[in-house]
């Protein structure tokens, strides 16, 4: 859980700012937004960028940053999933 500890809390993402694609667990269509975003170096989460490998966290979800796509990693609570 140690790199969850240091995840920002970015909040709920808000539709006039830039966020990219958050797939959803067990995503089939996870694939297709892979196709979409061209390998990026960062993800966006409401304007602020973060480097692929890094966590945040929004709402009562941890997200990890994969190459241009929030991948869900979690939840933000482990004793209360």
């Amino acid at each position: 859980m140690s790199e969850f500890e240091h995840a920002e809390d970015v909040g709920a993402p808000d539709p006039e700012l830039n966020t990219s694609p958050i797939a959803e667990e067990n995503d089939d269509e996870t694939e297709v937004l892979r196709q979409e975003e061209p390998g990026e170096p960062v993800c966006y989460f409401n304007n602020k960028s973060f480097k692929t490998g890094a966590y945040v966290k929004s709402g009562a979800s941890i997200l990890k940053c994969d190459y241009g796509i929030w991948i869900p990693a979690g939840p933000a609570d482990p004793d209360n999933p």
